[in-house]
Protein backbone atom coordinates (compact mmCIF):
# COMPACT_ATOMS: atom_id res chain seq x y z
CA UNK A 1 0.00 0.00 0.00
CA UNK A 2 2.79 2.40 0.30
CA UNK A 3 3.39 2.54 -2.94
CA UNK A 4 0.48 4.38 -3.13
CA UNK A 5 0.64 7.28 -0.81
CA UNK A 6 0.82 10.25 -2.46
CA UNK A 7 4.17 12.28 -2.92
CA UNK A 8 4.12 15.05 0.14
CA UNK A 9 4.47 18.73 -1.71
CA UNK A 10 7.55 19.44 0.25
CA UNK A 11 9.68 16.11 -0.38
CA UNK A 12 12.11 15.65 -3.29
CA UNK A 13 9.69 13.63 -5.58
CA UNK A 14 6.77 15.86 -5.08
CA UNK A 15 8.74 19.32 -5.69
CA UNK A 16 10.65 17.41 -8.66
CA UNK A 17 7.29 16.50 -10.05
CA UNK A 18 5.27 19.55 -9.80
CA UNK A 19 8.55 20.73 -11.49
CA UNK A 20 8.09 18.43 -14.53
CA UNK A 21 4.14 19.21 -14.46
CA UNK A 22 4.95 23.12 -14.83
CA UNK A 23 7.10 22.60 -17.16
CA UNK A 24 5.35 20.15 -19.30
CA UNK A 25 2.20 22.41 -19.10
CA UNK A 26 3.78 25.38 -20.41
CA UNK A 27 6.32 23.48 -23.13
CA UNK A 28 2.49 21.50 -23.95
CA UNK A 29 0.17 24.53 -24.03
CA UNK A 30 2.82 26.65 -26.16
CA UNK A 31 2.91 23.90 -28.22
CA UNK A 32 -0.75 23.28 -28.58
CA UNK A 33 -1.65 26.85 -29.29
CA UNK A 34 0.73 27.29 -31.90
CA UNK A 35 -0.56 23.64 -33.42
CA UNK A 36 -4.31 25.10 -32.96
CA UNK A 37 -3.44 28.39 -34.53
CA UNK A 38 -2.55 26.66 -37.53
CA UNK A 39 -4.69 23.75 -38.03
CA UNK A 40 -7.62 26.24 -36.75
CA UNK A 41 -6.29 28.18 -40.00
CA UNK A 42 -5.87 25.46 -42.11
CA UNK A 43 -9.53 24.39 -41.40
CA UNK A 44 -10.44 27.76 -41.78
CA UNK A 45 -8.69 27.94 -45.71
CA UNK A 46 -10.47 24.70 -46.37
CA UNK A 47 -13.90 25.34 -45.66
CA UNK A 48 -13.11 28.76 -47.77
CA UNK A 49 -11.59 26.98 -50.63
CA UNK A 50 -15.38 24.57 -50.62
CA UNK A 51 -17.16 27.57 -51.09
CA UNK A 52 -15.05 29.03 -53.39
CA UNK A 53 -14.90 25.67 -55.10
CA UNK A 54 -18.72 25.49 -54.86
CA UNK A 55 -19.14 29.23 -56.42
CA UNK A 56 -17.55 28.56 -59.40
CA UNK A 57 -18.86 24.92 -60.19
CA UNK A 58 -22.61 26.45 -59.57
CA UNK A 59 -21.88 29.19 -61.50
CA UNK A 60 -19.31 28.17 -64.53
CA UNK A 61 -20.08 23.94 -64.29
CA UNK A 62 -22.54 22.15 -66.43
CA UNK A 63 -24.62 22.80 -63.15
CA UNK A 64 -25.04 26.59 -63.64
CA UNK A 65 -28.26 26.28 -65.98
CA UNK A 66 -27.64 28.95 -68.51
CA UNK A 67 -25.83 31.44 -66.12
CA UNK A 68 -23.04 32.09 -68.02
CA UNK A 69 -20.64 34.64 -67.36
CA UNK A 70 -20.98 36.07 -70.95
CA UNK A 71 -24.93 36.22 -69.91
CA UNK A 72 -25.79 33.74 -72.16
CA UNK A 73 -28.48 31.68 -71.35
CA UNK A 74 -28.24 27.86 -72.92
CA UNK A 75 -31.20 26.53 -69.69
CA UNK A 76 -33.69 27.16 -67.44
CA UNK A 77 -33.19 30.26 -65.89
CA UNK A 78 -32.19 30.56 -62.42
CA UNK A 79 -34.35 32.89 -60.07
CA UNK A 80 -32.99 35.79 -59.01
CA UNK A 81 -34.43 34.90 -55.09
CA UNK A 82 -35.49 32.88 -52.81
CA UNK A 83 -33.90 29.33 -51.99
CA UNK A 84 -31.79 27.42 -54.33
CA UNK A 85 -34.32 24.55 -56.60
CA UNK A 86 -33.43 21.03 -55.44
CA UNK A 87 -30.31 20.29 -56.83
CA UNK A 88 -28.76 23.46 -56.53
CA UNK A 89 -26.15 23.90 -53.39
CA UNK A 90 -26.23 27.91 -53.96
CA UNK A 91 -28.98 30.68 -53.20
CA UNK A 92 -29.27 33.78 -55.09
CA UNK A 93 -30.74 36.82 -53.12
CA UNK A 94 -31.18 40.42 -53.35
CA UNK A 95 -29.93 40.30 -49.71
CA UNK A 96 -26.92 40.55 -48.21
CA UNK A 97 -26.72 37.09 -46.09
CA UNK A 98 -25.57 38.95 -43.03
CA UNK A 99 -28.06 39.31 -40.68
CA UNK A 100 -28.58 42.18 -38.11
CA UNK A 101 -26.28 42.58 -35.53
CA UNK A 102 -23.82 39.73 -37.11
CA UNK A 103 -20.12 40.02 -36.68
CA UNK A 104 -18.46 39.66 -40.23
CA UNK A 105 -15.56 37.35 -40.67
CA UNK A 106 -13.00 40.10 -42.50
CA UNK A 107 -9.82 37.89 -42.44
CA UNK A 108 -12.03 35.37 -43.99
CA UNK A 109 -13.80 37.51 -46.64
CA UNK A 110 -10.17 38.90 -47.41
CA UNK A 111 -8.81 34.96 -48.15
CA UNK A 112 -11.87 34.21 -50.15
CA UNK A 113 -11.42 37.46 -52.05
CA UNK A 114 -8.07 35.95 -53.20
CA UNK A 115 -9.13 32.56 -53.94
CA UNK A 116 -12.03 33.91 -56.41
CA UNK A 117 -9.69 36.39 -57.97
CA UNK A 118 -7.02 34.09 -58.59
CA UNK A 119 -9.56 31.80 -60.29
CA UNK A 120 -11.02 34.87 -62.40
CA UNK A 121 -13.97 34.98 -60.72
CA UNK A 122 -15.59 38.28 -60.59
CA UNK A 123 -16.07 39.84 -57.04
CA UNK A 124 -17.93 43.37 -56.63
CA UNK A 125 -19.30 42.67 -53.42
CA UNK A 126 -18.15 39.37 -50.73
CA UNK A 127 -19.83 38.87 -47.02
CA UNK A 128 -18.55 35.69 -45.07
CA UNK A 129 -20.21 35.12 -41.51
CA UNK A 130 -20.68 32.04 -38.94
CA UNK A 131 -23.81 30.50 -37.20
CA UNK A 132 -25.47 27.74 -35.94
CA UNK A 133 -27.13 25.73 -38.46
CA UNK A 134 -30.34 26.24 -36.72
CA UNK A 135 -30.32 29.89 -37.00
CA UNK A 136 -29.94 29.85 -40.53
CA UNK A 137 -33.27 29.86 -42.46
CA UNK A 138 -31.94 27.33 -45.90
CA UNK A 139 -29.67 25.12 -43.36
CA UNK A 140 -32.18 24.34 -41.04
CA UNK A 141 -34.88 22.82 -43.78
CA UNK A 142 -32.34 21.44 -45.01
CA UNK A 143 -31.21 19.73 -41.89
CA UNK A 144 -34.68 18.60 -41.11
CA UNK A 145 -34.88 16.89 -44.19
CA UNK A 146 -31.85 15.00 -44.02
CA UNK A 147 -33.06 13.74 -40.16
CA UNK A 148 -36.40 12.91 -41.76
CA UNK A 149 -34.76 11.00 -44.73
CA UNK A 150 -31.99 9.13 -42.49
CA UNK A 151 -33.93 8.77 -39.44
CA UNK A 152 -31.66 10.45 -37.46
CA UNK A 153 -32.51 10.76 -33.29
CA UNK A 154 -33.21 13.34 -31.57
CA UNK A 155 -29.94 13.96 -30.28
CA UNK A 156 -28.29 13.74 -33.61
CA UNK A 157 -30.63 16.11 -35.18
CA UNK A 158 -30.13 18.62 -32.17
CA UNK A 159 -26.49 17.95 -33.08
CA UNK A 160 -26.79 18.58 -36.36
CA UNK A 161 -28.58 21.95 -35.40
CA UNK A 162 -25.48 22.95 -33.67
CA UNK A 163 -23.17 22.56 -36.07
CA UNK A 164 -21.03 24.97 -37.35
CA UNK A 165 -22.05 27.02 -40.87
CA UNK A 166 -20.10 29.36 -42.96
CA UNK A 167 -21.97 31.34 -45.00
CA UNK A 168 -20.63 33.42 -48.25
CA UNK A 169 -22.32 35.68 -50.30
CA UNK A 170 -20.57 37.06 -53.04
CA UNK A 171 -22.12 40.00 -55.36
CA UNK A 172 -20.48 39.82 -59.07
CA UNK A 173 -22.09 43.47 -59.96
CA UNK A 174 -23.66 46.30 -57.95
CA UNK A 175 -27.39 45.72 -59.11
CA UNK A 176 -27.19 42.04 -59.63
CA UNK A 177 -28.45 38.83 -56.98
CA UNK A 178 -26.54 37.93 -53.87
CA UNK A 179 -25.30 34.40 -54.97
CA UNK A 180 -25.07 32.77 -51.73
CA UNK A 181 -23.02 29.47 -50.43
CA UNK A 182 -23.71 27.29 -47.29
CA UNK A 183 -20.36 25.11 -46.05
CA UNK A 184 -21.55 22.60 -42.69
CA UNK A 185 -18.24 21.70 -40.80
CA UNK A 186 -18.43 20.59 -36.77
CA UNK A 187 -17.12 23.50 -34.58
CA UNK A 188 -13.48 23.86 -34.84
CA UNK A 189 -13.17 22.96 -31.15
CA UNK A 190 -14.74 19.83 -31.55
CA UNK A 191 -11.92 18.80 -34.70
CA UNK A 192 -9.33 20.42 -33.21
CA UNK A 193 -9.12 21.61 -29.84
CA UNK A 194 -10.47 17.99 -28.77
CA UNK A 195 -7.48 15.84 -30.05
CA UNK A 196 -4.87 18.31 -28.84
CA UNK A 197 -6.54 17.77 -25.25
CA UNK A 198 -6.26 13.85 -25.58
CA UNK A 199 -2.97 14.31 -26.96
CA UNK A 200 -1.53 16.96 -24.06
CA UNK A 201 -3.67 14.28 -21.10
CA UNK A 202 -1.72 11.41 -22.88
CA UNK A 203 1.73 13.12 -23.19
CA UNK A 204 1.05 14.07 -19.67
CA UNK A 205 0.05 10.27 -18.49
CA UNK A 206 3.20 8.91 -19.94
CA UNK A 207 5.83 11.63 -18.98
CA UNK A 208 4.69 12.02 -15.53
CA UNK A 209 4.47 8.35 -15.14
CA UNK A 210 8.03 7.80 -16.36
CA UNK A 211 9.36 10.74 -14.04
CA UNK A 212 7.65 9.01 -10.95
CA UNK A 213 9.18 6.04 -11.60
CA UNK A 214 12.71 7.70 -11.59
CA UNK A 215 12.42 9.60 -8.69
CA UNK A 216 10.43 6.67 -7.07
CA UNK A 217 13.91 4.69 -7.77
CA UNK A 218 16.11 7.62 -6.22
CA UNK A 219 13.78 8.55 -3.37
CA UNK A 220 12.39 5.11 -1.97
CA UNK A 221 16.24 4.09 -0.77
CA UNK A 222 16.95 7.87 -0.12
CA UNK A 223 14.25 7.75 2.54
CA UNK A 224 15.35 4.39 3.71
CA UNK A 225 19.03 5.74 4.41
CA UNK A 226 17.31 9.26 6.04
CA UNK A 227 15.18 6.44 8.65
CA UNK A 228 18.69 4.50 8.98
CA UNK A 229 20.02 8.00 9.67
CA UNK A 230 17.66 9.37 11.93
CA UNK A 231 17.55 5.99 13.96
CA UNK A 232 21.29 5.81 14.21
CA UNK A 233 21.66 9.27 15.41
CA UNK A 234 19.25 9.34 18.34
CA UNK A 235 19.85 5.53 19.24
CA UNK A 236 23.69 5.30 17.85
CA UNK A 237 22.87 1.41 17.68
CA UNK A 238 22.64 -0.35 14.55
CA UNK A 239 20.83 -3.96 13.17
CA UNK A 240 22.44 -5.38 10.33
CA UNK A 241 23.37 -3.27 6.84
CA UNK A 242 21.03 -1.33 4.86
CA UNK A 243 20.91 -3.01 1.49
CA UNK A 244 21.76 -1.03 -1.70
CA UNK A 245 18.93 -0.68 -4.11
CA UNK A 246 18.29 2.01 -6.30
CA UNK A 247 20.19 3.60 -9.20
CA UNK A 248 23.73 2.90 -9.22
CA UNK A 249 24.84 6.08 -7.75
CA UNK A 250 22.62 5.55 -4.96
CA UNK A 251 23.70 1.93 -4.16
CA UNK A 252 27.34 3.71 -4.07
CA UNK A 253 25.90 5.90 -1.38
CA UNK A 254 24.31 3.26 0.70
CA UNK A 255 27.87 1.57 0.68
CA UNK A 256 29.94 4.81 1.59
CA UNK A 257 27.23 4.93 4.58
CA UNK A 258 27.37 1.48 5.54
CA UNK A 259 30.75 1.71 5.83
CA UNK A 260 31.16 5.52 7.86
CA UNK A 261 28.14 3.64 10.22
CA UNK A 262 30.10 0.72 10.58
CA UNK A 263 33.02 3.19 11.91
CA UNK A 264 31.65 4.84 13.90
CA UNK A 265 30.42 2.12 15.53
CA UNK A 266 33.18 0.36 15.98
CA UNK A 267 34.81 4.18 17.43
CA UNK A 268 31.94 4.22 19.81
CA UNK A 269 32.26 0.75 21.16
CA UNK A 270 36.03 1.53 21.20
CA UNK A 271 34.98 4.37 23.77
CA UNK A 272 32.76 2.58 26.09
CA UNK A 273 35.94 -0.19 26.42
CA UNK A 274 37.88 2.69 27.29
CA UNK A 275 35.88 4.64 29.38
CA UNK A 276 34.85 1.22 31.41
CA UNK A 277 38.70 0.49 31.74
CA UNK A 278 39.38 4.40 33.02
CA UNK A 279 36.64 3.72 35.63
CA UNK A 280 37.47 0.84 36.88
CA UNK A 281 41.41 1.76 37.14
CA UNK A 282 40.82 5.00 39.31
CA UNK A 283 37.78 3.51 41.44
CA UNK A 284 40.51 0.45 42.92
CA UNK A 285 42.90 3.29 43.99
CA UNK A 286 40.57 5.22 45.18
CA UNK A 287 39.06 2.07 47.13
CA UNK A 288 42.46 1.87 48.66
CA UNK A 289 42.31 5.84 49.66
CA UNK A 290 39.65 4.83 51.75
CA UNK A 291 40.95 2.37 53.50
CA UNK A 292 43.99 4.48 54.13
CA UNK A 293 42.34 7.29 55.15
CA UNK A 294 40.77 5.56 57.86
CA UNK A 295 44.90 5.63 59.91
CA UNK A 296 44.42 9.53 59.53
CA UNK A 297 44.23 10.27 63.49
CA UNK A 298 42.35 13.63 62.96
CA UNK A 299 38.48 13.00 62.83
CA UNK A 300 37.82 15.77 60.92
CA UNK A 301 40.83 16.22 58.34
CA UNK A 302 39.51 11.82 57.72
CA UNK A 303 36.11 13.53 57.02
CA UNK A 304 37.17 16.08 54.72
CA UNK A 305 39.38 13.49 52.89
CA UNK A 306 36.67 11.00 52.61
CA UNK A 307 34.16 13.82 51.33
CA UNK A 308 36.72 14.39 48.79
CA UNK A 309 36.77 11.15 47.55
CA UNK A 310 33.24 10.92 47.28
CA UNK A 311 33.34 14.05 45.32
CA UNK A 312 35.85 12.82 42.66
CA UNK A 313 33.77 9.35 42.61
CA UNK A 314 30.21 11.10 41.79
CA UNK A 315 32.09 13.13 39.54
CA UNK A 316 33.24 9.75 37.57
CA UNK A 317 30.17 8.32 37.54
CA UNK A 318 28.86 11.11 36.10
CA UNK A 319 31.18 11.41 33.72
CA UNK A 320 31.10 7.92 32.36
CA UNK A 321 27.18 8.12 32.36
CA UNK A 322 27.24 11.68 30.30
CA UNK A 323 29.57 9.44 27.57
CA UNK A 324 27.70 5.98 27.78
CA UNK A 325 23.97 8.13 27.38
CA UNK A 326 24.20 8.10 23.70
CA UNK A 327 24.31 4.67 23.28
CA UNK A 328 22.24 2.87 26.16
CA UNK A 329 22.59 -0.70 26.71
CA UNK A 330 19.20 -1.30 28.63
CA UNK A 331 15.86 -1.32 26.29
CA UNK A 332 13.29 0.76 26.11
CA UNK A 333 9.91 -0.46 28.55
CA UNK A 334 7.01 0.86 28.99
CA UNK A 335 6.62 2.45 32.13
CA UNK A 336 4.20 4.26 33.72
CA UNK A 337 5.49 7.83 34.25
CA UNK A 338 4.17 9.34 37.32
CA UNK A 339 4.46 6.06 39.07
CA UNK A 340 8.27 6.47 38.43
CA UNK A 341 8.39 10.21 39.55
CA UNK A 342 6.64 9.14 42.81
CA UNK A 343 9.18 6.59 43.70
CA UNK A 344 12.09 9.80 43.01
CA UNK A 345 10.29 12.13 45.23
CA UNK A 346 9.41 9.37 47.67
CA UNK A 347 13.62 9.43 48.33
CA UNK A 348 13.68 12.76 49.21
CA UNK A 349 10.90 12.81 51.04
CA UNK A 350 12.70 9.93 52.73
CA UNK A 351 15.30 12.22 53.41
CA UNK A 352 12.86 15.10 54.71
CA UNK A 353 13.62 17.05 51.57
CA UNK A 354 10.88 19.89 50.58
CA UNK A 355 9.76 18.27 47.79
CA UNK A 356 5.85 19.02 46.72
CA UNK A 357 4.07 16.97 44.15
CA UNK A 358 1.48 19.61 41.84
CA UNK A 359 -1.27 18.29 39.61
CA UNK A 360 0.05 15.28 37.89
CA UNK A 361 -1.80 12.72 34.85
CA UNK A 362 -0.96 9.04 34.25
CA UNK A 363 0.85 8.78 31.30
CA UNK A 364 2.29 5.52 30.20
CA UNK A 365 5.14 5.34 27.60
CA UNK A 366 7.98 3.98 26.24
CA UNK A 367 11.66 4.56 28.29
CA UNK A 368 14.46 3.42 29.64
CA UNK A 369 13.89 4.17 33.46
CA UNK A 370 17.03 4.42 35.05
CA UNK A 371 17.96 7.06 33.07
CA UNK A 372 14.90 8.81 33.59
CA UNK A 373 15.47 8.41 37.12
CA UNK A 374 19.26 9.69 37.05
CA UNK A 375 18.01 12.63 35.09
CA UNK A 376 14.86 13.26 37.55
CA UNK A 377 17.62 13.48 40.46
CA UNK A 378 19.88 15.77 38.76
CA UNK A 379 17.13 17.94 38.17
CA UNK A 380 14.97 17.62 41.31
CA UNK A 381 18.44 17.76 43.75
CA UNK A 382 19.17 21.26 41.18
CA UNK A 383 16.29 22.65 42.70
CA UNK A 384 16.55 21.93 45.90
CA UNK A 385 20.05 22.94 45.85
CA UNK A 386 19.86 26.20 44.61
CA UNK A 387 16.11 26.92 44.89
CA UNK A 388 15.42 25.46 48.76
CA UNK A 389 12.09 23.39 48.02
CA UNK A 390 11.38 21.69 44.53
CA UNK A 391 7.75 21.31 43.02
CA UNK A 392 6.99 18.80 40.66
CA UNK A 393 3.87 18.35 38.21
CA UNK A 394 3.22 15.65 35.07
CA UNK A 395 0.82 16.87 32.41
CA UNK A 396 0.09 15.79 28.45
CA UNK A 397 1.01 19.07 26.38
CA UNK A 398 0.62 18.51 22.92
CA UNK A 399 1.40 14.37 22.11
CA UNK A 400 4.36 15.13 24.84
CA UNK A 401 4.61 14.50 29.01
CA UNK A 402 5.83 17.58 30.36
CA UNK A 403 7.38 17.17 33.99
CA UNK A 404 8.19 20.36 35.31
CA UNK A 405 10.17 20.92 38.66
CA UNK A 406 10.18 24.44 39.98
CA UNK A 407 12.39 26.19 42.68
CA UNK A 408 12.11 29.27 44.18
CA UNK A 409 15.85 30.32 43.87
CA UNK A 410 17.22 33.26 41.64
CA UNK A 411 17.06 31.63 38.44
CA UNK A 412 19.46 31.89 35.66
CA UNK A 413 20.78 34.99 33.58
CA UNK A 414 19.09 34.51 30.64
CA UNK A 415 22.30 34.93 28.09
CA UNK A 416 23.52 31.88 30.59
CA UNK A 417 21.04 29.41 30.25
CA UNK A 418 21.54 27.67 26.99
CA UNK A 419 25.27 27.53 28.22
CA UNK A 420 24.37 25.63 31.91
CA UNK A 421 23.25 22.67 30.26
CA UNK A 422 26.77 21.96 28.32
CA UNK A 423 28.99 19.98 30.35
CA UNK A 424 31.86 21.10 33.69
CA UNK A 425 29.50 24.85 33.25
CA UNK A 426 28.63 25.54 37.43
CA UNK A 427 25.94 28.41 37.85
CA UNK A 428 26.27 31.68 38.93
CA UNK A 429 28.39 31.49 42.21
CA UNK A 430 25.31 34.25 43.65
CA UNK A 431 23.10 31.36 43.38
CA UNK A 432 25.47 29.67 45.93
CA UNK A 433 28.75 29.18 45.42
CA UNK A 434 29.45 27.07 48.34
CA UNK A 435 26.86 24.34 46.89
CA UNK A 436 29.28 20.93 44.98
CA UNK A 437 29.05 19.67 41.64
CA UNK A 438 31.48 19.72 38.59
CA UNK A 439 28.71 20.85 36.47
CA UNK A 440 27.55 17.41 34.89
CA UNK A 441 23.65 17.42 36.07
CA UNK A 442 22.16 19.75 33.61
CA UNK A 443 24.27 18.11 30.85
CA UNK A 444 23.28 14.41 31.40
CA UNK A 445 19.92 15.37 31.84
CA UNK A 446 19.70 17.10 28.57
CA UNK A 447 21.64 14.22 27.06
CA UNK A 448 19.05 11.88 28.99
CA UNK A 449 16.45 13.80 27.25
CA UNK A 450 17.66 13.40 23.75
CA UNK A 451 17.88 10.12 24.12
CA UNK A 452 14.61 9.71 24.41
CA UNK A 453 13.36 11.57 21.75
CA UNK A 454 12.51 14.89 24.26
CA UNK A 455 14.27 17.77 25.35
CA UNK A 456 15.20 19.76 28.92
CA UNK A 457 14.38 23.67 28.79
CA UNK A 458 15.07 25.72 31.45
CA UNK A 459 13.09 29.16 32.16
CA UNK A 460 13.06 31.70 34.35
CA UNK A 461 9.76 32.47 36.29
CA UNK A 462 9.15 35.77 37.05
CA UNK A 463 6.26 37.83 38.41
CA UNK A 464 3.61 40.63 37.30
CA UNK A 465 6.82 43.39 38.57
CA UNK A 466 9.08 41.24 36.42
CA UNK A 467 11.10 40.08 39.27
CA UNK A 468 12.41 36.51 39.04
CA UNK A 469 11.08 34.00 41.34
CA UNK A 470 12.70 31.34 40.29
CA UNK A 471 13.34 28.71 38.10
CA UNK A 472 11.59 26.01 35.99
CA UNK A 473 13.13 23.08 34.30
CA UNK A 474 10.49 21.40 31.33
CA UNK A 475 11.45 17.71 31.01
CA UNK A 476 9.76 16.69 27.73
CA UNK A 477 9.28 13.21 26.40
CA UNK A 478 7.30 12.16 23.40
CA UNK A 479 4.55 9.72 24.10
CA UNK A 480 4.31 7.65 21.25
Amino acid sequence: MSSLKMPRPHSLMGQMLLAVAVALMLVQGLGAFFVYRAQREGYEASMLNASAFRLIMETRGPRALGRHRDGQRDGPRVPLSGPPPKGYHLEYSTRSPAAPGETRDEEAEAGLTKILTDQEFPVRDIVVVHRDVARDRVARRNALDRAADYGLSHEDTERLMRSNLLVVGVRTDENGSWIISRVRAPRPENVLLTPIVVQTLLIYVVVMAAVALILRRITRPLAALTRRLERFAARQDIEGQLAPSGPEDMQHLILAHNAMEARIAALLDEKNVMLGAIGHDLKTPLAALRVRIESVPDDGERARMAMTIEDIVHTLDDILSLARVGRPSDPLERTELSALMFSVIEEYEDMGEPVEVGETERIALELRPTWIRRALRNLIGNALRYGERARVSLSREDGRAVIRIEDDGPGIPEASIVAMMNPFTRGDPSRNSATGGAGLGLALARAIADQHGGALVLSNRASADGTVEGLTARLELPVV
